[in-house]
This record gives structure tokens, sequence and C-alpha cells, in this order.
């Protein structure tokens, strides 16, 4: 922790510490949760004395090591703490709560900067380089349907904060904002681009596989009336009537994970794509095709001693012993860190597509 450089904190700190809760969903911002029991003589005070004078610049790094690895959880802000007295000596407490370091990207308004001659994606890059500072790195990835502004008919203008600006060229896009903690302590790569439902699978999440057994539970459910096909309208310049096109909610970047998806039960009409570009209107199609896709959902617990690994969001991840429909690869949509001493466990969300496996075996 620290005002402007994060620095190891204390041993007496990290005594007081009673639990951490790290909430990291793909696409979103994360959150973190610290708490601690302290007195009146406590070190935690010298935090509290520093979040009066700096207010929400607070740096916050969390590392856990596993297995001679040591993995970055977090790397944010704290924005609000709440201490709570104890009746007796020792026992009051303080909660620290935070975000990623997006929050440093929505303090002030950049409104009215000029992007002449630049799509989005240049944009995005030049706006993160000014946070270079914090150790973020930029991955932006093109869009796949480019729409270049022609300074002679219209010139962007930045509206709002960095990170409302960069959130809505993301939505504009199809694409998704979000900041990946890592790989090394002080570091974050911001990526601008789309779900990427694909690579190398994690480990195997097993149930009802007996001493193979590697998480304490795990629910399916399946939903056949959430899939839905959106339909985009192009318009044509000649006739200037509206053309409907539906589109699809499989791409190379979102392969299908399960082998019988849901039949489509209802169409979805994207609203004001016909005053839109062509590859902006398909962008947006594609991106929303992507969001009703995911049928059958996944929710458990495991318990890292037993995983011996630390299931990462948005990511691929096997599962076993499920029975037929549901054994296969998932999508991590989000993971959920519970630390206390000598306890780290993890709740999960899983996702894709349709029931029965697309691949005949996974990981273990």
């Amino acid at each position: 922790m620290g005002a402007a450089v994060a620095l190891p904190v204390p041993k007496t700190v990290t005594d007081a510490l009673t639990s951490v809760k790290i909430t990291s969903a793909a696409g979103e911002a994360s959150g973190f949760e610290l708490t601690f029991s302290f007195s009146k003589n406590s070190p935690l005070n010298t935090i509290l004395l520093m979040l009066g004078q700096t207010g929400p610049f607070i740096r916050t790094i969390i590392t856990v090591s596993l297995n001679g690895q040591t993995q970055v959880l977090m790397d944010g802000m704290i924005t609000r703490h709440q201490v709570t007295p104890g009746v007796g000596p020792g026992n009051s407490t303080l909660t620290l709560t935070g975000s990623d370091l997006t929050s440093v990207m929505d303090y002030v308004e950049f409104t009215g900067i000029p992007y002449p001659a630049m799509p989005a994606e240049a944009r995005v890059a030049m706006i993160l380089a000014k946070y270079a500072g914090f150790g973020i790195i930029p991955l932006v990835i093109p869009s796949v349907f480019q729409d270049f502004p022609v300074p002679l008919v219209t010139i962007p203008v930045h509206k709002g904060t960095d990170l409302a600006y960069i959130v809505q060229l993301a939505q504009e896009a199809g694409y998704v904002f979000y900041l990946k903690p890592g790989p090394a302590p002080g570091t974050s790569v911001a990526y601008w681009g789309p779900f990427v439902k694909a690579g190398i699978p994690q480990p195997s999440l097993n149930i009802n596989m007996d001493a193979h057994t590697n998480v304490e539970s795990l629910d399916f459910s399946f939903d056949g009336e959430s899939k839905s096909i959106p339909v985009v309208y192009i318009q044509n310049q000649e006739t200037r009537a509206p053309i409907p096109v539906p589109i699809p909610d499989i791409s190379p970047l979102n392969p299908p994970l399960g082998a019988v998806p849901p039949f489509p039960v209802k169409f979805n009409p994207l609203k004001d794509t016909a005053k839109m570009s062509p590859a902006k209107a398909l962008s947006l199609g594609v991106a929303e095709a992507s969001k009703t896709a995911e049928a059958v959902t996944g929710k458990g617990t495991l318990a890292v001693r037993n995983y011996g690994h630390v299931l990462r969001s948005g990511e691929l991840v096997g599962v076993r012993g499920a029975g037929m429909l549901y054994n296969g690869l998932y999508y991590v949509k989000s993971v959920t860190h519970h630390i206390k001493k000598g306890e780290f466990k993890q709740d999960f969300v899983l996702t894709r597509n349709g029931i029965f496996s697309t691949v005949s075996s996974v990981p273990a």
C-alpha cells in the first residue's frame, strides 16, 4: 500500500488483517474489500491518517503466492473506509473498500478534446497512454468493422471522463473494456477488444470423482428461453429502406462450447441501428449476439488448496464428473476470492452456449 507507490506493508498490518474479498468479472471493473481488527495503538491508525490526507489515492496491490509463483489478484485504489468501534479493547474493525485502477480514469472530465481522422482504437490508445505512470499497459484490438471518420464530414470529440468515453467507444464497437492486474506487481493490462472465449483451458474442475474431486459445490442451470437472435438494420442509401440483418452468435473469437444450443425463440431488433454506419451496426449486433448465447450457467465454490491453482476469470476451464450434458469446456464469467487465515476459497460462475461437450477430453 502507499499514497503514490505501493510498498510492502509491515507485519503488524498483515497480522491485523482478518479477511480479504476480491471480485473479478470479465468485461467489468473489479473490486476488493479488506477487513482489519485494530486498537487505538495499532499502526492501522497511520493508514486512517493517510486516507484523511490523500483521499482516494491510496494504491493497494494484493498478491498471493501459490506453488512458488506470485499472482496479482488486485491492483487498485481505496475508495471508502468504515470504522466500527468495538465494545472491548482491540475489538474495533476497519473495513477498506476499493476498485481497480479504472477509478483513477473517472475523476476528471476532458469533454471537448478533438480527435480528427482517428478511429476508435487510436483514440483509446491515446487516452490510455497518459496512465503509463500507474503501470497500465494498453492492449487495444482493432475493430472488426472499422469506421474511419472523415474530417470534412465529422470530427470525433471526447465526451465525459476518460473511463466513460472509453466504455462508450467499446460499446459502439461491440467491445468490452476492463483492467487485468499483473502479470507483475505494479502493472495492469488495459484490454479494449472483443470477448474472446478461446485459448488454453485452465486445469479442470472435478465433481463426483472421489479422491479427484477438487470443488466443494457445483450446480448447473439451463435456460432454454435465453437465446435470441439480434437483428440490425442497415439503411439503403439509394432507397432509404432499412434492410434487416440477423446476426449469428458464433464467430472465430466466440466458438461454440456446447454441441446442442437451444433453439432461438425470439428476435431482438436493435434500435437506431439504421442511423448508424454499417460497420458500427454490425459491431453492435455481434456483441449483442455473444451476450444472449449463454444458455448454460454453472455456479460453485472451490478451495484453492484442493484445486492447486487460482481460478481466473475471462478464461476457459474444463469440467469433469458432471454428466454427459454438462461436462466439457466453459467460460469463466466471474470469480470472487475469499481469503482468511488458513483459508482461500473462490466462488465462480461458468457459462457456455449449450449442453453436451464439443470436445472429447479436457486438461486435468
